[in-house]
């Protein structure tokens, strides 16, 4: 779906106050077209319409009310705004709860109508992007389904995990805590002819040294103190499948070279016994850390090291990615909605820009639990008032509010990729203010396209 038409569509049946009103918007650089009579706006209305509609009650033949119910008709999503007389009031109030955006009463000032108009142009935007994000979640399959993100670096992990999917090869993922290090494990192994079998995930910061050689090879009945029965380990019982080891740098130095025997044998012996098991699985090592660097420093194997990097994977942090944030949010909220039986609330412009602000320490998995709370009514925003870039905002008043302002207008100009009219739109201010603002802050954008 692409969005199509002016920022707004005014109709007012008297001449002089309709190009005022023209003149007056786009002064403040909004697109308007004007129309006289009601149906011959509806022509340039279709369900694709990005602006907003401002509409006079008062007209011959077809009113502002009538005329509005035919638009939200057409889309109940469309912002209307009815500009109405002093008598008029109560009929704008019982339109609101009809579906009309806002209302203004006369007189107003053009300025007036400005701000009420940009911040329905925010909300229409919104709800654009929030279908075509649908729309894209609707359509995936297979590793899309997955690896969810519109990012050129999430098409790239896509396109290698597709590569190496179905070769076998033994694999490092690289990434944050939180960051889909296991996700993308996963999706190694269910696209993979191996994806019948089993997947055994096994982390090896959580397991006590004392029990981790018994989890990963097993042991035999009476091989040691406590050992009542003969028990399969991991990488036994992951046989013709996959073994994730995450957060395999914490893996102790002497269980790493009978790991690293294991791999490149394919075999193992359960502790207490001399019988050798044939092993067929893949193994898909996470990290945190850069073991080549933990090599270096002797914390991890290097011949390990060496030996399971036959491919690396590297996951992005989702503070590099932004621009996945909105799909991504919209994937895990409709996850929630089905864990919880709650419809998924409606994503408002605050929330998008709490959301894309937000720097993120905890990756996906914090973003998952703010689509938990979001699904369950229970989130009211960010609890420290951090920046994207983690600073906080302290000393006087004045201060923060500068630190404030700065960190909300860099933000939106990164969101917007440098295009500062997607910017002072989206924040509700004129060219002008904007610039002014970005002078006062010392903020510069290369390749300004206004």
């Amino acid at each position: 779906m692409t969005a199509t038409g002016p920022d707004i569509i005014l109709i007012d049946d008297d001449d002089d106050l309709r190009h005022a009103l023209k003149q007056g918007l786009e002064l403040d650089d909004l697109d308007v077209v004007d129309f006289k009579r009601p149906p011959d706006a509806l022509e340039a209305i279709g369900r694709d319409f990005a602006g907003a509609i401002v509409s006079d009650i008062r007209m011959p033949g077809m009113d502002g009310m009538q005329f509005m119910a035919k638009v939200l008709d057409i889309d109940a999503a469309i912002p209307v705004i009815l500009v109405t007389g002093h008598g008029d009031i109560q009929l704008a109030v019982d339109a609101m709860r009809e579906g009309a955006y806002d209302f203004i009463p006369k007189p107003f000032s053009v300025q007036d109508l400005g701000a009420v108009t940009r911040r329905a142009l925010e909300k229409r935007r919104l709800v654009l992007e929030n279908r075509i994000l649908r729309s894209e979640l609707d359509s995936v399959s297979g590793i899309a389904e997955r690896i969810v993100g519109r990012s050129p670096a999430i098409g790239a992990l896509r396109s290698e995990i597709e590569l190496v999917a179905g070769t076998g090869a033994d694999v490092i993922v690289i990434g944050e805590t939180g960051a889909g290090k296991e996700v993308a494990a996963r999706a190694l192994h269910d696209f993979s002819p191996r994806a019948s079998a089993g997947f055994v995930a096994l982390n090896c910061a959580a397991l006590p040294p004392d029990i981790f050689e018994s989890e990963l090879f097993g042991h035999e009945a009476g091989a040691f103190t406590g050992a009542s029965k003969q028990r399969i380990g991991k990488l036994e019982h992951a046989n013709g499948g996959t073994v994730f080891l995450d957060e395999i740098e914490s893996m102790p130095l002497d269980l790493q070279a009978k790991l690293l025997r294991a791999i490149e044998e394919r075999a193992i012996e359960r502790l207490g016994s001399n019988k050798r098991i044939p092993l067929d699985v893949r193994f898909v090592a996470a990290t945190k850390s850069d073991l080549s660097d933990e090599a270096k420093a002797g914390r991890f194997r290097a011949d390990l090291y060496y030996r399971l990097n036959v491919v690396t994977l590297t996951i992005p942090p989702l503070r590099e990615r932004r621009e996945d944030i909105p799909l991504l949010f919209e994937y895990l909220a409709r996850q929630a909605r089905a864990r919880y039986r709650r419809d998924i609330p409606e994503f408002t412009p605050l929330l998008e820009r709490q959301l894309v602000d937000h720097h993120w320490p905890g990756n996906v998995r914090e973003l998952r639990n703010i689509a938990d709370r979001w699904v369950l009514g229970l989130w009211n925003g960010f609890d420290s008032g951090t920046s994207r870039s983690g600073e906080d905002f302290a000393g006087p008043l004045s201060d923060r509010l500068a630190a404030f302002e700065r960190a909300v207008i860099e933000a939106e100009i990164r969101k917007a990729g440098g295009r500062l009219k997607d910017v002072y739109t989206s924040l509700g201010i004129s060219r002008k203010g904007l610039y002014d603002k970005m002078q006062k802050h010392g903020i510069v954008v290369d390749g300004d396209d206004g």
